[in-house]
């Protein structure tokens, strides 16, 4: 289980490999995704807080990165952070999740991508609950919902 002190390591030092790498060319990524999620994944935007009712969703399910189907986050892991954006204390695994360091808009953050494609899925912060103290801070339009209920 990752800590904050994990988070800032690897967004300096290094990410670990992930399993597998997804690369498509611009092109690829346009014909595949939605305006908004190109936008969002692949140019690194933010969605509108609230614009998504993924952030009042909390059955049970398995979030995966909309450009390559990673398996990122767990619901069992999501949390209502009253943030506008879904929220989640940790990865399904280790090296799904890649930490940047993001100096932009005149803030000192970290930015989260998909390890395996490189999708800006949002940030994480050190504001989270237990057990991990973290608030991944994700975009609903960068991920899709999938059902694990038979």
């Amino acid at each position: 289980m990752q800590n904050w002190n994990d988070v800032i390591a690897r967004a300096t030092n290094g990410n670990p490999a992930p399993d597998r790498k997804v690369t498509k060319t611009d092109a690829q990524w346009r014909e595949q995704l939605s305006e908004e999620q190109y936008r969002v994944a692949r140019q690194a935007g933010t969605e509108r807080p609230h614009s998504s009712g993924m952030c009042s969703l909390f059955e049970p399910g398995i979030y995966k990165c909309v450009c390559c189907d990673t398996e990122l986050f767990d619901g069992s892991s999501k949390f209502e952070s009253h943030s506008g954006w879904p929220s989640f204390t940790q990865p399904i695994k280790d090296n799904v999740v890649a930490y940047n360091g993001d100096n932009s808009h005149g803030m000192q953050r970290i930015e989260a991508v998909c390890n395996v494609c490189d999708a800006h899925l949002g940030h994480v912060f050190p504001d989270g609950p237990p057990p991990t103290g973290l608030r991944y801070c994700m975009n609903a339009v960068a991920m899709a919902k999938v059902s694990t209920e038979s």
